[in-house]
């Protein structure tokens, strides 16, 4: 069986060390090599490789990002020079990972992992490792549109409205979607700035103009551009704790 693979680093030494690795091993096959997370995405999703070697740390995308955009989620090997954190978290989920400066010893222990996981299917418990892994609340959404990814930073967000298994995220008078579950974007948010107001709707609280009742037991939330957004008991309690 042949596993396909795509490395991710933006230093080509990295790279090539990685290359050189696998080139020893015929049962695996480098099917593209990119230098940053937008290459990233687009050869993940095209290519639909069993395997990828993923850098976390990159500029424009990180590791993590990239798994965000990703249609296609293969068997995941990250690649990292060091974050005790981030190590901590992969290890909790039995998540593969090459620390920078790696041996010959250690990459051939992470493949034999790598040829269980492929062969059976199972890329593991990546997204609940991603957002272990995290350091402190995300600071932009990332959006793919097309062929295009669509970097929203937090402070442009006014509220992200969920939608089926989607999430709405409106900036302005952008409305982007996102194939995200609201539960999961909350818990990478930061809670002082953004609050569960209701179960369909994340409100940027800079974006607050006023509370009003509406009925009884019942309110909405009036942004400073005029938009109204209801507010449930739970919500409009949060609300209160926080402002």
């Amino acid at each position: 069986m042949t596993i396909t693979a795509i490395i991710v680093d933006d230093e080509p030494l990295a790279r090539e060390v990685i290359r050189e690795h696998l080139g020893r091993d015929e049962s695996f096959e480098v099917v593209a090599q990119c230098a940053n997370g937008f290459e990233a995405v687009r050869e993940i999703n095209e290519k639909k490789p069993d395997l990828v070697f993923l850098d976390i740390q990159m500029p424009k995308l990180d590791g993590f990002e990239v798994i965000d955009l990703l249609d296609h989620t293969p068997v995941i090997v990250f690649v990292t020079a060091f974050d005790e954190y981030a190590l901590k978290a992969f290890e909790v989920h039995a998540v593969d990972y090459l620390l920078k400066p790696f041996s010959e010893d250690r990459f051939d222990d992470v493949l034999r992992h790598v040829r269980e996981r492929v062969k059976r299917g199972n890329p593991g418990p990546l997204r609940r490792a991603v957002s272990d892994a995290r350091h402190g609340p995300i600071t932009r959404i990332l959006v793919r549109q097309g062929g295009a990814i669509e970097v929203v930073p937090i402070a442009r967000v006014d509220y992200i409205e969920a939608s089926d298994d989607d999430i709405r995220i409106h900036s302005g008078d952008k409305v982007l979607t996102k194939q995200e579950r609201m539960g999961e974007l909350e818990t990478r948010l930061d809670p002082s700035r953004f609050v569960r107001i209701h179960r369909s709707y994340l409100l940027n609280v800079d974006r607050l103009e006023r509370v009003e009742l509406y009925a009884k037991d019942s309110r909405i939330a009036i942004l400073r551009d005029g938009t109204k957004l209801p507010v449930s008991r739970s919500g409009y309690a949060k609300l209160r704790e926080l402002l």
